[in-house]
Parts: C-alpha cells; sequence; structure tokens
C-alpha cells in the first residue's frame, strides 16, 4: 500500500509543478503583451516610467519625415505641438495607408534618446470612411471610390 500511496504523491508532485509552470507562463505572457496607450505629450512627461513600459503612441506623420529603408521606416508622430521621432523596424513592411498626414499608431518603447522604437505600426486613412459627397455621380449600382481615389481635407493628397 505505501508504494501505491507514493505514486499517488509523486503524481500529485508532478501535476502541481506543472500548474505552477503553466501559470507562470500565462502571467509572464499577460505582462508581455499589456501596453499602455499615452499621448506624445504624456510620454514627454512620464520621466524614467517611460523607459519601462510597452507604449502605444497615436498622431499624424509630419510631411516630409518618412524615411524608409528595407522594412525599416524613420518617421515623426506629430499631436498638437509635440514632435516625437519614430523608428519602426518590424518583420512587415508599414501598411499601405501610411502617408505623409496619415494618421499612426505606433507600439513599442520608448529610449532614453529620445527616439520611438516601434515594434508594430498601424495607419488609418479617416477619409475611407466619410460619407459620399453630393453630386459625385455614383449611382447605388457603382461600387463606392477605393481608398486611393478618395481625396482627403489635409493637404489635398490622396490616399
Amino acid at each position: 500500500m505505501s508504494s501505491q500511496s507514493g505514486k499517488y504523491l509523486k503524481f500529485g508532485g508532478a501535476t502541481a509543478v506543472i500548474l505552477l509552470m503553466l501559470g507562470y507562463l500565462a502571467y509572464t505572457g499577460v505582462q508581455e503583451s499589456k501596453s499602455y496607450y499615452v499621448t506624445i505629450k504624456e510620454l514627454h512627461t512620464m520621466g524614467d516610467g517611460a523607459y519601462t513600459k510597452r507604449l502605444r503612441v497615436a498622431g499624424n506623420v509630419q510631411p516630409g519625415s518618412i524615411k524608409r529603408t528595407g522594412t525599416k521606416v524613420e518617421f515623426v508622430l506629430v499631436e498638437n505641438d509635440q514632435l516625437l521621432p519614430v523608428v519602426y523596424s518590424g518583420t512587415e513592411a508599414p501598411p499601405d495607408t501610411f502617408k505623409d498626414n496619415s494618421q499612426a499608431l505606433a507600439d513599442g518603447s520608448f529610449g532614453r534618446d529620445g527616439v520611438f522604437r516601434a515594434k508594430q505600426l498601424q495607419a488609418k486613412c479617416a477619409s475611407k470612411y466619410a460619407p459620399q459627397q453630393p453630386g459625385t455621380g455614383a449611382s447605388p449600382a457603382e461600387p463606392s471610390k477605393s481608398m486611393t481615389q478618395v481625396q482627403t481635407g489635409a493637404g489635398g493628397m490622396t490616399n
């Protein structure tokens, strides 16, 4: 009977170790995927806390600031009068909607050198969701304009 209880003890110990490891992996996975959304102004006032957290920062891409080298992209985000230099070094190229004056969301970390290093980059074209202007001549049978055909109000650029 003692050999039977020894088997149960070993099985229970192994089960406890596996459960603890799974709990640890789940906890660290949540911690790694957690990110804080901040404005550029908030980022500049966070102090040392900005260097240790995963952050998400949004703004408009400053015209003329985009410099591409393969999948690496350097640009500047603008929000009100605040500027933030960003370096994106992801495995995928930036989306097609990533252009001057587009809204962009950078997900990554802030360096002590004042540069935000993005691991993920999202860009959107707000004009895609704008209502159709009267007098465009599109009938219900015609497909709506594609994103590349819609003109934004910002600087007359097409997206």
